[in-house]
C-alpha cells in the first residue's frame, strides 16, 4: 500500500503531514511524495525526513496537482502497489486512520475530513447532478451539509464525487480507467477520475472513522477574475462536456459563459471590469478542446 502526496511551495505543512504519516499505527509500505518544483525549504524537510520507506519524485517544472497526481500514482501504480492512497500536503491523518481505510474491501474509499477544531468538513458530494440542466452547480449534496458531524453519519456513506485529499483507490480501477487526468491542472481532477470511477461501475465509500484533519480553512472565493479563475471555469466547463448526461447540461457551460460575460462589468472593480468576462470566454474555448476522455491506459 502506497501514498502518494503531492506538494508545492508549503514545506511547513509537509512537515507536519509526514510527522502525521509516521504516526500511523498501521504504517504504509511507501510514501512517494511529488515535489512539484517547490522553490522553498521543501527540499530540506523532505532530506531531513526519517519516515520509513519515503520516495522523493521531483519535478523540474510545477505541474499543478492535477499532472502531480498523475505522476505519483503512475510511479505507484509501476512499483505493483495494490492500494494508493492519494493525499496533499495540508492534511494530517488520525494515527488509526490507514488501518480503518484498510479494513474495508472496497475498491475506492474516502477518509473523512474535519478541521483542527474537530468539526466535519468534507465536502465530497452526496449528490453530483450531471442530469439536470437547471442546476448551476452539479454539486447538490455532500457530507458535511447531509450530516452535519462525524457522530450523526452512517458507517458508509456512499459519495459521487471525490477529493485527492484522503481518497484510496484500487490498482485495478487505475488499470480500467487510466491515470488522474494531468491537463486538468488544478482542479476537477479528481471529480473527473471519480466520474470516470463510477461510470466504470465502482461505488465510492466515505468511511466515518477514518479521520483526517485539514490543517487549512477551506477557501472556495477565489478571484474569477485571475489564474485560479480560469482554471476552475475551465474545468467545470470540461466536466459537463463530458459527462453531461444530455444535451441541455452539455450546452449548460454556453449559458454560463455567456451569463458571466454579460454580468462581469457590472460585478468588477473599474481596473478589472473585463477580467473576468474575458477568462470565462477562453476557459470555454478551451474546454472545448478537453470534452474526449482521457485514454485509459496506464502503460
Amino acid at each position: 500500500m502506497a501514498v502518494v502526496v503531492v506538494t508545492y511551495n508549503r514545506a511547513d505543512l509537509l512537515r507536519s503531514m509526514l510527522e502525521g504519516l509516521g504516526r500511523l499505527e498501521r504504517p504504509a509500505d511507501a510514501v512517494i511524495v511529488v515535489d512539484n518544483a517547490s522553490t522553498d525549504h521543501t527540499a530540506e524537510v523532505l532530506g531531513s525526513s526519517s519516515l520509513p520507506g519515503l520516495q522523493v519524485v521531483r519535478s523540474e517544472e510545477n505541474l499543478g496537482g492535477a499532472g502531480g497526481f498523475h505522476l505519483g500514482v503512475r510511479t505507484a501504480y509501476e512499483q505493483g502497489f495494490d492500494r494508493i492512497w492519494l493525499m496533499d500536503d495540508d492534511v494530517v491523518p488520525h494515527p488509526t486512520c490507514l488501518g480503518v481505510l484498510m479494513s474495508y474491501d472496497q475498491d475506492c474509499l474516502m477518509a473523512v475530513r474535519e478541521d483542527t477544531r474537530g468539526r466535519l468538513v468534507e465536502k465530497a458530494a452526496t449528490r453530483f447532478d450531471l442530469t439536470n440542466p437547471l442546476a448551476i452547480r452539479p454539486k447538490t449534496g455532500m457530507v458535511e451539509t447531509a450530516y452535519g458531524s462525524r457522530e450523526a453519519m452512517p458507517e458508509l456513506v456512499e459519495v459521487e464525487n471525490v477529493a485527492f485529499e484522503g481518497f484510496m483507490v484500487r490498482r485495478g480501477i487505475v488499470e480500467r480507467i487510466g491515470l488522474p487526468d494531468p491537463s486538468f491542472f488544478i482542479f476537477y481532477d479528481d471529480v473527473d477520475f471519480a466520474l470516470r470511477a463510477r461510470r466504470a461501475g465502482a461505488r465510492i465509500w466515505a468511511v466515518r472513522d477514518a479521520v483526517l484533519v485539514r490543517q487549512l480553512d477551506f477557501d472556495q472565493q477565489h478571484d474569477l477574475s485571475g489564474w485560479k479563475g480560469y482554471y476552475m471555469y475551465r474545468n467545470l466547463f470540461a466536466v459537463h462536456f463530458r459527462y453531461g448526461e444530455n444535451a441541455l447540461v452539455r450546452a449548460k457551460p454556453w449559458l454560463i459563459a455567456l451569463v458571466v460575460a454579460l454580468l462581469s462589468p457590472l460585478r468588477s472593480g473599474r481596473e478589472g471590469r473585463w477580467s473576468e468576462a474575458r477568462n470565462v470566454i477562453r476557459a470555454l474555448r478551451a474546454a472545448r478542446g478537453m470534452r474526449h476522455l482521457p485514454a485509459s491506459s496506464v502503460d
